[in-house]
Parts: structure tokens; C-alpha cells; sequence
């Protein structure tokens, strides 16, 4: 009988609505032959708000499940052996509490700690480059990680406390370089602060860098990505050895799980993606020494909306398809002694140690997130990309090439994509009510006081805040106690001040901003807003970009504004157009909310357009608000886009003369 590799851990990101139907999602999962759980929290939960907070409003069990607290956090495990499951979860600023939770459930259950297997991602750096659910600024941030980690290095120790993620950067624009390099540039500060805390000397400093795990992205061009994971294996080897002197094989292992990419996903022909998706996993399981721990895929249509339980399974079955039917896992690297991937897998190398000496030259990571530097890079590089996919330079099939279509059987019909019910946050608030007024409050003052206490003596954070999960303490309240003491923070935006002239195709559209604009007797004003708690800025930021490369004056302030703070800025600016990037699916009740705040400041003939992954009947809803135009993923050309904008100020312009 021929031997076999272990296959790897079979997942899918999900949570949505409440903890009750994700639990339903997650025993039907496992059910279908899924090895591990992947969750997903909804921005409220991810930024360290209870459901019934005002920036919360729109957003609950829209992205991922609402966890308000340890109630929460039972029903979504319930009748899942915690000590069996190999769980990992998607939360960053507030991993610490999360992880609380998981404990507080899994200690319910009598679950043996040392038991639990899994990861939470932990990853507070590239919170500020990419996926934008900070709350603390830096250093406190890089204390909270260095906390989980000491304490899961003590305490559970089959758990991964930090997951450095590199496969938000990607999704931001990072060429391959750029992810290899910002991404270890990440993990080092990481390492480097566990180790300035004097925490984790010898033997134990050797744990905690076993424990370190990256999440990685892989894209279409599958022999790079595939290069990339290799440049990855050679360059955390180097570091572990050169850097930190660990020589231990098992500790300086690079382990990785992946998502491949979601990014590249179309909504036009949709069903291509499939195939998309299939290569991107090759790209991650061809090279066995290169070969992914864990491995979740998108669903074929997450560029149209929340994908079903269907979808989800077809994506698993993809995996398992090629575990077992391939004979993939039955030999070894079939790469090794090739001279072409040898050869771009030490080019990569060779780039990436430049981009991390630089970095380094800056004085690490942290430093180069406050000096804007990384932002930046990864704005720019995300510009490129999508100039050449308008330009026709990089192929996308389907949306710059061969777009006459067929319909497709499979996007059409009532329930073609999982929509969250309208009432599902007014209930959420009424258990999270109910859930205050049924606890011990003296329990939960006394929680909070000693979180608070071990927050500003610079005290291990965990072992107070699974005594708050216990108490009862909420999401909400943990996030607001350790805000007081470390106040919150607003990265840098990495949108450029200065226009570019070298933008290709925008001599028509500035001819045309500088026309309006004439009429108008000054510059075109271009407010770009992002309300409620989406932190995925990418549309936002190159929206902005191309807007002041046309021209225009543009005011965009970054993510996480209310309506009301978006209204206002309108109104003291004196803008021209408002434009709104909602992707998390609150579009309909936060733009209704907009709407209404600037007719009543008597705003009515400025007009709005929004953007995002918007179905077609929440576009007639939208524009029934009085939306000027609404742009989703098919409007690629951002050209267009600048064009359609000046037509909509001048058009409105001569209605108010």
C-alpha cells in the first residue's frame, strides 16, 4: 500500500447572524467531513463594542457572529467537544478577550486547558496596514499580544497565540515581496517585544517562537505564490537561526495556514471563480515543503454576497477532492532540483531582506506603521494593480476580456445568496439586555476594577479577563476598560497628498473637473466617507487617490466614522459629493441613516454615491433613498467612476442654480 501524507486541516471562514446559527453552520460543517473551525466574529465584536453601541448599529451578525459574552460564546460551542476541536479565530485587538471566553467555555465544559488546540490571529499590525479593526494604539496593542502569548506558552500549550497574517496585505495590494517582507518584519517585532519583556527567557523563548504561525494569501499567478511559500520556509528559518539562535527543527518550522485569495474573486461570471479558486490552492499544496497546516477557500460567489451553506461545502469538497482522490500526498516536493523555481524563489529572497533591512533601518515595524511608511507602500501598489487591470495589462476573464456572458443559472432565484435577516441586531440587543440585568453586578465591578488594575500595573491581561468572562462582563465593557487606559488610535490613511500626473486616461476626466469646477467657482470638493465599522479601506483609499489625480480637493479621514460625523464633515467642508464604501453589508441601514442626517441639515442637493458588495435589489433600495449612483465590484474602471462623479456635480449644480 503506498504511504500517504497527513492532509492538511480542513476549514471554512464563517459566522453570521447569531451564535445559535452559526453553531447550526459549524455541526453541519463537521458534519461534511471539516477538520477545523474557523471563526468569524462581526466588526461590533472584532473593535470591542456591544451590539446595542452606536457604531455598532447596521453592522451586528453581518460580517461573522456577534459575541457580546460568555452566553454568547456557549451557544456557539454548544455540543462541540472544545478539548477535541482544532479551533482558530479571526480576532486581532480583541484576541485577548476572545481567548477568554474560549477558555471561560471550554473550563464550563471540563475541558483539560493544556488540551485545547488551536490559533487566534492576534495580528494588531497589519490591523493598522490593511483590515483596519484596531482599537489601542501600537505599543499597548504589541502588550496585549505578548500577553496571550506568554500566558498560552504556560498554560495551553498546543495553542498558536499569534498568527501573523500576511493574507490581509495581499488583499491591500502587497506585491509578493511586499508580503514576505512586511509580514516577517511583523513577526520580528513581535518576537522582539516577547523577548524586551524579559518574560521568556531560554528554553521557554524557544517555545514561543514554536508557537508562532503565519496565515498566508495565495493569488492566480499560482508558480509565483507557490515560489513565495517557499521564500517563506527559507527566510523564517534564516531569522529563527540568525536572529533568535534557535536551531531546534520543530520550533523553526514555518507552519502556515491559508485562505487563498478572495480579492481576485469576480462578480462578472461569477462561476469562474471556481476555477480561480482550485488553482490558488495548488498554490499552497503542490510543495510538500511548502505545504499549508490548514486551509479555508472562499466561496465561488463572496463577490456577489454571503455565500450559503451550499456554497461553503462546495468549497470543501474542492479540498477533499484533491486530498483524496489526487495522489498528491503520496509523493515528495516534486520541485526540489527544479532550476526555475530555484531561481525565483532566490530572487524573492534577495528582494525581501532588502525591504526588511529597510524597515529595520526605520526601527522595525511598529515604526514604520506610525511613519506611514508600509500604508503607503501598499496603497501604491494596489493603485498599479488596479491601473492594470483598466489598461487591459493584467487579464482578468470576464472584466477585461471576453465579457459577452451567458446569464447564470446559478445567480439567479430567490435565496441566492444567505442575506442576514433585518430583525436579527434588535434581538441580539435584547439578549445582550436580558443577559446585563440577569448577572451579578458587584461580580462584574470587581472583575472590571482588577482588569483595570492589571491594565495600567502592566500585569499579564489574560488571567483578569477570563475572571471578567466569567463575571459575566461584556464585550463592550472590556473594550471600554482598557480603552480608558490606553486610549484609542487612528492609523495613518497612506493616501498621498500630492496628484500624480503619470495616471494614464485622465486627461478627459481633469479637463472636465476643471470645467465644473469653473462653473462652481472653486475646486470640485470630494468627500470620501466610510461609516459604521468596515475597516476594509482599499476601495475607499483608491477611490480617493484617482479622485485628487483628477483634480478634485478630497476629504477622506479613514474608516470608522458615524453618519453623524460624516454629515458633519459635509456640512463644515462644504463638499460638492459625498461618496460611501460600506463592504460589510450594513449599506442599506447606515446610508438610509446618512440620507436622512443631510436632509435634515439641509444638505439635499449634495449628492451621494456609494460603493460595495451591494445585490441588485439593495441598489433599487438605495437609489430609492435618493443615492445619486451605486458602484459595485463589476465597476472596475475607476475612470469611469471620476467621470460619472463630475457629471453628477454638474448636473446637480444646475439644478440648484
Amino acid at each position: 500500500m503506498v504511504l500517504r501524507d497527513k492532509p492538511w486541516l480542513f476549514r471554512t471562514y464563517a459566522g453570521h447572524s447569531t451564535a445559535a446559527e452559526s453553531n447550526k453552520l459549524y455541526r453541519s460543517n463537521l458534519a461534511k467531513g471539516q477538520t477545523g473551525l474557523s471563526v468569524a466574529f462581526d466588526l461590533p465584536t472584532q473593535t470591542g463594542y456591544d451590539s446595542d453601541h452606536p457604531l455598532a448599529r447596521g453592522e451586528v451578525g453581518k460580517v461573522g457572529v456577534p459575541i457580546s459574552h460568555l452566553g454568547d460564546m456557549r451557544t456557539l460551542f454548544q455540543g462541540i467537544p472544545l478539548a477535541e476541536m482544532n479551533t482558530s479565530m479571526t480576532i486581532n485587538a480583541c484576541a485577548a478577550w476572545l481567548l477568554s471566553l474560549y477558555i471561560a467555555t471550554a473550563d464550563e465544559q471540563g475541558a483539560d486547558r493544556t488540551r485545547l488546540q488551536g490559533t487566534t490571529q492576534n495580528d494588531i499590525i497589519k490591523e493598522y496596514l490593511s483590515r483596519g479593526t484596531y482599537v489601542f494604539p501600537p505599543t499597548p496593542s504589541m502588550r496585549l499580544t505578548k500577553d496571550t502569548i506568554i500566558f498560552t506558552t504556560e498554560h495551553l500549550p498546543r495553542w498558536n497565540p499569534m498568527n501573523v497574517c500576511s493574507y490581509h496585505l495581499q488583499e491591500a495590494g502587497a506585491t509578493p515581496v511586499q508580503e514576505l517582507a512586511f509580514a516577517l518584519a511583523n513577526a520580528i517585532a513581535i518576537l522582539d517585544t516577547v523577548k524586551k519583556s524579559g518574560e521568556a527567557e531560554g528554553a521557554v523563548f524557544g517555545e514561543v517562537v514554536g508557537r508562532i504561525s503565519f496565515f498566508v494569501n495565495a493569488g492566480m499567478r499560482f508558480i509565483t505564490e507557490m515560489c513565495k511559500m517557499r521564500a517563506f520556509v527559507d527566510l523564517w528559518d534564516e531569522i529563527c537561526v540568525n536572529r533568535y539562535g534557535i536551531t531546534d527543527a520543530k520550533q523553526k518550522l514555518f507552519r502556515y495556514g491559508v485562505q487563498v485569495n478572495s480579492l481576485g474573486l469576480t462578480e462578472q461570471q461569477p462561476e469562474n471563480n471556481v476555477y480561480r479558486i482550485l488553482l490558488e490552492m495548488l498554490a499552497v499544496t503542490l510543495s510538500k515543503k511548502a505545504r499549508a497546516r490548514a486551509v479555508q477557500l472562499p466561496a465561488w460567489n463572496e463577490a456577489l454576497g454571503l455565500p450559503r451553506s451550499f456554497d461553503q461545502q462546495w468549497s470543501l469538497r474542492m479540498q477533499q477532492v484533491v486530498a483524496y482522490e489526487t495522489d498528491l500526498l503520496e509523493y515528495g516536493d516534486i520541485f526540489d532540483g527544479s532550476t526555475e523555481i530555484a531561481k525565483k524563489v532566490e530572487e524573492l529572497k534577495a528582494e525581501a531582506r532588502e525591504e526588511l533591512a529597510r524597515i529595520e533601518g526605520m526601527g522595525g515595524a511598529v515604526a514604520a506603521i506610525e511613519n506611514s511608511y508600509m500604508k503607503q507602500q501598499l496603497v501604491e501598489s494596489n493603485t498599479r494593480r488596479l491601473e492594470n487591470i483598466e489598461r487591459g495589462d493584467q487579464v482578468v476573464v470576464g472584466v477585461n476580456r471576453w465579457t459577452e456572458s451567458e446569464p447564470s443559472p446559478l445567480t439567479t432565484g430567490e435565496g441566492a445568496i444567505l442575506t442576514v435577516p433585518e430583525g436579527v441586531e434588535a434581538e441580539q440587543i435584547a439578549r445582550l439586555q436580558a443577559w446585563r440585568e440577569a448577572r451579578d453586578a458587584k461580580a462584574v465591578d470587581a472583575a472590571l476594577a482588577d482588569l483595570k488594575s492589571a491594565a495600567q500595573e502592566g500585569r499579564n491581561i489574560m488571567e483578569p479577563s477570563i475572571v471578567c468572562a466569567k463575571a459575566g462582563v461584556t464585550t463592550g465593557e472590556w473594550g471600554t476598560c482598557l480603552r480608558e487606559v490606553f486610549g484609542e488610535y487612528r492609523a495613518p490613511t497612506g493616501v498621498g497628498r500630492a496628484a500624480r500626473v503619470d495616471t494614464q486616461g485622465l486627461e478627459e476626466v481633469r479637463k472636465n473637473v476643471d470645467a465644473v469646477s469653473e462653473k462652481l467657482g472653486r475646486r470640485i470638493k470630494f468627500l470620501v466617507g466610510k461609516p459604521g465599522l468596515d475597516g476594509h479601506s482599499n476601495g475607499a483609499e483608491q477611490i480617493a487617490v484617482r479622485a485628487r489625480d483628477c483634480g478634485m480637493e478630497v476629504v477622506y479621514e479613514g474608516i470608522r466614522l458615524t453618519p453623524a460625523e460624516i454629515v458633519n464633515a459635509a456640512l463644515e467642508e462644504s463638499v460638492h459629493v459625498v461618496g460611501l464604501s460600506i463592504l460589510s453589508g450594513s449599506h442599506v441601514p447606515l446610508v438610509r441613516d446618512v440620507m436622512e442626517r443631510m436632509r435634515a441639515e439641509g444638505l439635499s442637493d449634495v449628492p451621494v454615491v456609494v460603493g460595495g458588495i451591494i445585490p441588485p435589489e439593495d441598489e433599487a433600495q438605495l437609489k430609492g433613498f435618493g443615492v445619486a449612483a451605486v458602484y459595485t465590484p463589476k465597476n472596475f474602471e475607476l475612470n469611469r467612476i471620476m467621470a460619472d462623479i463630475v457629471t453628477i456635480v454638474d448636473r446637480e449644480a444646475q439644478k440648484a442654480a
